[in-house]
C-alpha cells in the first residue's frame, strides 16, 4: 500500500515527466518529422544509464542453503557477504531470453510510434490511437489465453473503437485549399501513418501478452521472496533496465538515420545559455551557444526518464485497474496540453472521439474489477 508521500512522488513524476515530455516531443517532430528514431535512441540511452548503478554489486553472490550446511548436518550461521574489487551484475529474477523476445518488441514498437510523425500524424491522434491497446489486448487475450470478458467490457471496447476511427477521420480531412490540390498524396500518406501506428498498437497487445507471462512464471514468485532479501533490487527497476539497455545495439542498424537528424538539427537557430556568474567573472556574461532544437532534444529525454521511472514505480506498487485509470488520466491531459499549446489541431469531431475513447477506457476498466468480484463470489 502506498503511503501519501509515495503516492505525491509517483503521480509527480507521471503526470509532470509524460505530459511534459510529449509537449517537447511535439514541438521536435513539427520541425524534424523524420527524428523518430533519433528521440528514441536518446530516451532508451537515457533510462539505461539511469539504470546502470543499481544493478552492479561489490558483493559475491549469496551461498547457497546446501553450502551453508556444516559437516554434520548443521545449518551454519550466514556469513557476511564478501566484498570484491570489480563490481559485478546482480542476480536477475527473469532470465534473458524472455528479456530478449520482451526487447524485440518493445524496440520496434517505440520506433513505430515515433516514426509515425514523419507521416503528418498529429499529436492530438498519436495520443488517441495509442489509447485504444485494449482493443487488441481483448482480441489476443481471447484467440491465445481464453479470456472471458463482461458485456460492459465489450460495449466500452466498441465505444473506443467507434472513438478511434471518429478522430482518426477527423484528422484526415483536409483544411485549405492547398490540402484538397495535395489530397490524394496527403491521405496516402496519413494512411501510412494510421497503418504504422495500428501495428505497433499490435506489437503492443503481443508484448502485453507476453509481460503477463513473465509476470505469473518469474516476478510473482520473486516478490514473495523479496521482504526477505533486503540486498536484492526492485523488480521495476530490473525491468526498466534491460527492456532498454539490450535494446541499444539495435540502434547501430538506423546509425545513418540518426546522424543524418543530427546534421540537420545542428542547423537549427542558434540560442545563448547563460551560465551561473559569481566571484571575480561577476561582471562578464558567460554562456553556451547551442541549435535550439537541442535544448529541446534534451528536455525531452529527461522528461522522458522521469516519465518512465513514474510509470515502472506505479506499475510495481499498485493494480493494474489503478495503472489504467491513471494512465487514461494523464493521457487526456496530455491532450488538453497539446491543444492548448500548440492550438490549431481540436475540432468537433476530434473531441468526440476522444471523449468515447477515455469514456470507453474507463468503463473497461471497472468492468474488470466487477469481472473479478463475481470471480471471488463465485468461489466463496
Amino acid at each position: 500500500m502506498l503511503s501519501l508521500s509515495d503516492w505525491i512522488t509517483t503521480l509527480s513524476l507521471v503526470f509532470g515527466g509524460c505530459c511534459s515530455n510529449a509537449i517537447t516531443l511535439e514541438h521536435i517532430t513539427a520541425r524534424y518529422p523524420n527524428a523518430g528514431v533519433l528521440i528514441t535512441f536518446f530516451q532508451f540511452l537515457i533510462v539505461s544509464l539511469y539504470g546502470l548503478p543499481k544493478q552492479f554489486t561489490f558483493n559475491d553472490p549469496p551461498e547457497s542453503k546446501h553450502a551453508a550446511n556444516g559437516p554434520n548436518g548443521t545449518v551454519s550461521a550466514p556469513t557476511t557477504p564478501r566484498r570484491r574489487w570489480i563490481p559485478r551484475l546482480k542476480n536477475r529474477k527473469v532470465p534473458l531470453l524472455p528479456y530478449f523476445i520482451q526487447v524485440a518488441l518493445f524496440f520496434v514498437l517505440s520506433t513505430l510510434n515515433n516514426a509515425a510523425f514523419a507521416y503528418h500524424i498529429p499529436m492530438t491522434v498519436h495520443i488517441v490511437f495509442r489509447s485504444g491497446g485494449m482493443i487488441i489486448n481483448m482480441i489476443l487475450g481471447w484467440m491465445f489465453t481464453k479470456k472471458r470478458y463482461t458485456v460492459r467490457q465489450v460495449v466500452s471496447v466498441v465505444v473506443v473503437t467507434a472513438g478511434i476511427i471518429t478522430t482518426t477521420l477527423s484528422a484526415s480531412k483536409p483544411k485549405s485549399h492547398t490540402a484538397e490540390v495535395l489530397g490524394t498524396s496527403n491521405t496516402s500518406l496519413y494512411a501510412m501513418g494510421i497503418s504504422i501506428l495500428g501495428l505497433a498498437l499490435v506489437l503492443s497487445g503481443f508484448l502485453g501478452l507476453i509481460q503477463d507471462w513473465v509476470y505469473a512464471r518469474y516476478i510473482a514468485p520473486a516478490e514473495a521472496e523479496a521482504a526477505s532479501d533486503p540486498t536484492g533490487q526492485s523488480l521495476w527497476q530490473e525491468h526498466m533496465f534491460y527492456l532498454h539497455s539490450l535494446a541499444l545495439p539495435l540502434f547501430y542498424l538506423s546509425k545513418d538515420n540518426i546522424s543524418m537528424e543530427l546534421t540537420r538539427m545542428s542547423s537549427s537557430p542558434p540560442v545563448f545559455l547563460s551560465l551561473p556568474q559569481s566571484g571575480p567573472l561577476a561582471p562578464y556574461e558567460a554562456g553556451l551557444i547551442v541549435p535550439s532544437i537541442f535544448v529541446y532534444l534534451l528536455l525531452n529525454t529527461c522528461t522522458q526518464l522521469v516519465c518512465v521511472v513514474g510509470v515502472n514505480r506505479l506499475t510495481g506498487r499498485v493494480s493494474s485497474l489503478t495503472v489504467t485509470l491513471i494512465l487514461t488520466v494523464r493521457k487526456a491531459i496530455s491532450l488538453l496540453l497539446s491543444v492548448a499549446v500548440y492550438g490549431g489541431q481540436g475540432n468537433t469531431e476530434m473531441w468526440v472521439g476522444a471523449g468515447l475513447v477515455f469514456i470507453g477506457t474507463i468503463g473497461y476498466s471497472t468492468g474488470i474489477k466487477i469481472q473479478s468480484n463475481d470471480q471471488k463470489e463465485k468461489k466463496d
